[in-house]
């Protein structure tokens, strides 16, 4: 399920924290199911294989069986009655990672200089700061910091990560539902995956979404490539590169993958500056004029690090404003909702599945969810 937006950015006032309904929404849903007089079929819903939660599965469903717009009004109640509270500090402070390498630090590709600071605001003590998480060869190889999204949702902690393309490459996983079909690559992180996997991250929207994102892996399209669309591409040598279709990026010999989702959010080093007032053609339907929400993205910085951001109460402007201040040059949207917002790290355990580590608190989806096939497409870096 992708809640989709655009944003103008609006000054908010204090609000109180209110408690989550997720599990409200999907009940409400499953009760406009069975109003329209197809309450049984939503069974086949819940039989879709993996670890996908159950709000996700029947809001999925719902937008696959002429439910989309009962499925974003209900997202739209969420939203209005439950926006993310204003001011105020993370619960006990910016976290340290989990799993740090101890006495690693940075590196020629992965310099240790910190995130900068909030705009009008000063860092909180580990705000930005980069932790190794995984090393390849004993250099590092994933690096981890954690930010907050603005100076506004001071409460709040987004997850940055980013990758020594050196040492690691990447791969587009498909989903059982989207794209679905028959792959050679698998739908979850099975075999010799497991004991070389160092990090997995959520792949773009629906295929079927509105704003018909192109798709195309092991050297056929699912769906067609669109020029102009924000590409996430990657090479047989397992790079990766980010930019407009048939502009930045184009097909050619070394390609493998390419997922597209929207327009590009970073380009040249900029922000998009359509990302506060872009409509439905930039940034997708809307459940709102204004959505802080969570979101992820993805980039590249001019030495070609590749870097992921997920978190908590983003907007589209933020979520750019982090890629560039984590020296993205070019940079694209990914998903949005706490159902598939999901950057993991992983280390080996020898004769075991390998443990899985979230990027930032609020993430919802369990590291264990890419051990078993997932309905949507996902991408894997594994250690070269």
């Amino acid at each position: 399920m992708a809640i989709l937006d655009h944003h103008d950015e609006p000054t908010e006032v204090p609000t109180i924290r209110r408690r989550r309904r997720g599990p409200w929404i999907a009940l409400a849903l499953v009760v406009a199911v069975v109003l329209a007089g197809t309450g049984g079929v939503v069974l086949d819903a819940l039989r879709v294989p993996g670890s996908d939660g159950l709000a996700a599965k029947l809001a999925e469903w719902g937008r696959d069986h002429g439910f989309g717009p009962v499925v974003t009004w209900l997202e739209q109640i969420q939203y209005e009655s439950d926006k993310p509270a204003v001011g105020g500090v993370p619960q006990g402070g910016i976290p340290t990672a989990g799993g740090v390498a101890p006495g690693v630090g940075g590196s020629e590709r992965l310099p240790s200089v910190a995130m900068p600071p909030l705009a009008g605001g000063a860092q909180l003590p580990g705000e930005g700061v980069w932790q190794t998480v995984v090393t390849v060869k004993g250099r590092p190889a994933v690096q981890v910091a954690s930010v907050r999204p603005d100076a506004q949702h001071t409460s709040f902690v987004v997850g940055v990560m980013r990758m020594d393309p050196t040492l690691v490459r990447g791969q587009l996983h498909p989903g059982t539902l989207d794209p679905g079909g028959s792959w050679r690559t698998s739908t979850s992180l099975v075999g010799a995956q497991q004991a070389d996997v160092v990090a997995a991250f959520n792949g773009g929207f629906r295929l079927t979404d509105p704003s018909h994102p192109g798709y195309y892996a092991e050297g056929r399209p699912v769906k067609p490539l669109v020029d102009g669309v924000a590409s996430l591409v990657l090479r047989a040598d397992g790079t990766a590169d980010v930019g407009a279709w048939n502009r930045e990026v184009r097909m050619a010999p070394g390609v493998v993958s390419v997922r597209q989702n929207l327009l590009p959010l970073v380009d040249g080093g900029q922000v998009n500056p359509t990302c506060a007032t872009g409509g439905t053609k930039e940034w997708g339907s809307t459940i709102g004029q204004a959505a802080y929400v969570h979101r992820s993205g993805f980039g590249v910085t001019a030495t070609g690090v590749e870097v992921y951001v997920g978190g908590p109460a983003l907007s589209v402007c933020t979520l750019g404003r982090i890629l560039q201040d984590a020296g993205v040059v070019r940079g694209m949207e990914l998903d949005i909702n706490p159902n598939w917002v999901s950057g993991t790290y992983f280390h080996d355990r020898p004769g075991a599945a390998p443990q899985g580590f979230r990027l930032f608190p609020a993430e919802k989806v369990d590291p264990a969810h890419y051990l078993t096939p997932t309905s949507r497409d996902w991408f894997a870096w594994y250690a070269r």
